[in-house]
């Protein structure tokens, strides 16, 4: 019983740092934009990096193996 005296001041400290960290996050922006990282990771960022040449190449690579593919068939 005497774990009381102990437990509940503490629990009470750690709820006032929660407490803290979650006023400090909403008063810094972390808040502020919920939906951009979530529209963020579906946009393709990898296509612009690949030369025309190489894409149209590899394309065409693809292709060819697809049709011997077939042929052996």
């Amino acid at each position: 019983m005497e774990i009381l005296y102990l437990l509940i001041p503490l629990g009470i400290l750690i709820l006032g740092i929660a407490i803290a960290a979650f006023v400090w996050a909403v008063k810094s922006g972390q808040f502020e934009d919920m939906q951009g990282p979530a529209h963020r990771i579906l946009m393709d960022d990898d296509d612009p990096l690949i030369p025309k040449n190489l894409k149209h190449s590899q394309h065409a690579q693809e292709k060819s193996e697809l049709e011997d593919y077939k042929n052996d068939k």
